[in-house]
């Protein structure tokens, strides 16, 4: 299963963030090609549209992602939470590409983040550390209304600023001169959700769907040598 890959072009400022992508910087960049089920094409097709952006300056990383959603649901307002039990948009980092000492980033349409590093993976009896923290700035927008079901959503987009020394565990330099490559992939966990006395829950007994920019061929997202290349340029 081939690698997704993405130019991820430089900006000489920071971004204002507004959570919808309004400063003119994203204008440069290029959409991702739409997400995908983590299995791969030959899986079902999303029933949401996903997709992202990147941008890198001399201070941050930028992520911004567009999440379509006809009902825009999240209940956890807790940061350093276990995020993925709302649907949320999920950012997997591996600066120097060796399957190890990885970042996870996950946030929901609350805003409300979850922060990992992992020095050794999952399969490999690593386990992560909740101590790290990415500092990330993020904003969130929502298109319509949140946790409101009677009417009908277009969906939820996310802009994230990481700072580059939020990886200095990650073996690379940073930040990064052009020409280099990092691992990276996002996903997007979503649930199916149904409706009671007017409040949106999960469908008991069914599984989250997860859609992804690189598919991982598996369900699981620890897998980075399944991950897509992010080229950065000036």
């Amino acid at each position: 299963m081939a690698n997704s890959h993405y130019l991820c072009q430089f900006v000489n400022r920071n971004l204002r963030l507004d959570g919808a992508m309004g400063d003119p910087a994203w204008q440069t960049a290029e959409w991702t090609a739409p997400f995908v089920d983590i299995l791969g094409p030959q899986a079902s097709e999303p029933r949401f549209k996903t997709r992202a952006k990147m941008l890198w300056s001399p201070e941050f990383l930028y992520v911004g992602a567009w999440l379509e959603e006809p009902n825009v649901w999240a209940t956890i307002t807790e940061q350093q939470s276990v995020i993925f039990q709302d649907n949320d948009f999920e950012v997997f980092i591996d600066p120097d590409g060796d399957g190890e000492k990885y970042f996870e980033f996950e946030i929901n349409a609350l805003n409300t983040k979850w922060d990992l590093f992992l020095p050794v993976r999952y399969s490999k009896g690593g386990s992560p550390d909740g101590k790290w923290r990415s500092n990330a700035l993020s904003a969130v927008s929502v298109h319509g209304t949140l946790n409101n079901p009677n009417d009908q959503d277009e969906g939820w987009s996310v802009e994230i600023a990481f700072p580059w020394s939020s990886f200095v565990e990650g073996g690379s330099r940073i930040p990064p001169e052009t020409g280099d490559a990092w691992r990276l992939n996002f996903s997007r966990v979503e649930w199916q959700t149904e409706v009671v006395s007017g409040t949106t829950r999960k469908l008991p007994n069914t599984p989250e769907d997860n859609w992804v920019w690189s598919p991982q061929g598996v369900i699981d997202m620890h897998q980075p040598e399944q991950w897509g290349f992010v080229h950065f340029q000036r």
